[in-house]
């Protein structure tokens, strides 16, 4: 496990002035050990934070924090996986709660593991991890649709990891005119057919166009990401357009965040929506190959 820098420990639950019936002690704060619950805290943050991370899956714990007859802690999820035995010295577990860490917990106050990516806020320990799930400069997924790509990171790094590693399409400008071309259209597969970077306004935007089954139709969709935060996607706007033989269909939305997965926004049908039918009829022909004409454009809002 990383440990979290910086980490803050409460004075007033961890340090006193101390005096005896022989005198005040001098020097430096001192440090009260808290033992019980299968170590010491001294005045390492390091120990500190040893202490609060479970030894079974190594992530900080939060209530409840279980612990053995000796002391030994781990937290609620590793407890319901290992069959009511202690996994430090196979003692039986039973529901002890460790309430004395618990307490411990309540005084600390952790930077943000996001640290390193421009957040350097500081959190009482059992806000930390609720911030963390929604932290503004926490790295984003990849976008691209194709396969579930691990990899994560800032807008730049991502931008440079679709066009090397992915081969997606890089274009400059704010209107579009994309032609999709298939020859064989009722293969509905759930794959994405398209994914392509259009550099706008100083910012990225992701323009998907897939094929899927909307429950038993088969369906064309196109819809635009924004490579950046829900509050930046939200000064923008897009539209899209398809059609021939005289007719036409139009969307108009605002991008979505690439905080919002690919198939999230898919699901939500969040874009333009084309059935199979009305897409041969647009491409003509003897209805046997599909040629789309998808024409599009991103413009920036006036605040």
């Amino acid at each position: 496990m990383i440990m979290d820098p910086n980490l803050h420990i409460g004075s007033s639950v961890l340090d006193y002035d101390a005096a005896t019936s022989s005198g005040e002690l001098r020097g430096p704060p001192f440090k009260k050990s808290l033992s019980g619950f299968g170590g010491n805290v001294g005045t390492s943050s390091n120990d500190v934070q040893d202490l609060l991370d479970c030894p079974v899956c190594m992530t900080l714990m939060y209530p409840p924090i279980y612990q053995c007859a000796n002391g030994h802690t781990l937290c609620s999820s590793c407890k319901a996986r290992v069959s009511n035995s202690c996994p430090t010295c196979r003692g039986e577990l039973g529901n002890i709660r460790c309430l004395a860490l618990e307490k411990v917990a309540e005084s600390l106050e952790l930077s943000c593991k996001y640290q390193n990516w421009g957040c350097y806020d500081i959190f009482p320990y059992y806000c930390k991890l609720k911030h963390e799930k929604n932290c503004r400069y926490r790295p984003y997924n990849c976008p691209y649709a194709g396969a579930e790509c691990p990899v994560t990171g800032d807008i730049q790094c991502l931008v440079m990891h679709l066009k090397n590693d992915h081969k997606v399409d890089m274009h400059d400008g704010c209107t579009f005119n994309h032609r999709y071309v298939k020859s064989n259209p009722r293969e509905i597969d759930n794959a994405t057919w398209m994914l392509t970077i259009f550099n706008c306004f100083g910012r990225q935007f992701c323009l998907h166009f897939e094929a899927f089954q909307l429950g038993i139709s088969p369906v064309y969709m196109a819809f635009l990401r924004f490579m950046g935060n829900e509050d930046e996607a939200r000064q923008f706007s897009y539209s899209l357009e398809v059609g021939g033989n005289g007719r036409k269909l139009t969307w108009q939305g605002i991008p979505r965040s690439i905080r919002d997965s690919h198939k999230k926004v898919r699901d939500s049908q969040d874009g333009l929506i084309i059935p199979r039918n009305l897409a041969l009829f647009f491409s003509g022909g003897d209805r046997q190959e599909l040629k789309l004409k998808v024409a599009g454009r991103i413009w920036k809002e006036q605040c």
